[in-house]
């Protein structure tokens, strides 16, 4: 029994314009997760640019853990966790970000967390 799901993905192809839409992809993460069961705590953006590479890093954190994404605006690329505990389903939440938001080439990894763990 697995105390967590973890989701690792990574999406290629992906449009600049959604790489660069910080407002609308923290939006769909954190309407995602709800829809999912997780409790918000708390969310926030970080758009890059000035002196680095355009693209942002998004967060919602949650009661049941994070949902992250750092974008590479200008390489086309995404890398997302999702990660819950208990019985919520991260593959829940990625899928009604990618029923709103084209991630392009997506390629994902399940990783059950501490699988050995004892109860408690």
């Amino acid at each position: 029994m697995a105390r967590g799901l973890h989701l690792i993905v990574d999406c290629q192809k992906v449009e600049r314009s959604v790489c660069l839409n910080d407002e609308l992809f923290l939006d769909v993460m954190a309407r995602s997760v709800k829809r999912s069961g997780c409790t918000v705590i708390s969310q926030f953006r970080y758009r890059f640019g000035n002196d680095s590479p355009p693209g942002f890093t998004a967060m919602v954190m949650l009661d049941e853990s994070h949902c992250s994404a750092h974008t590479y605006a200008d390489a086309g690329l995404i890398a997302m966790d999702i990660f819950t505990c208990g019985d919520n389903d991260p593959q829940l939440a990625l899928k009604v970000i990618r029923e709103e938001i084209d991630l392009g080439e997506v390629s994902i990894r399940l990783v059950r967390r501490f699988t050995t763990a004892r109860p408690g």
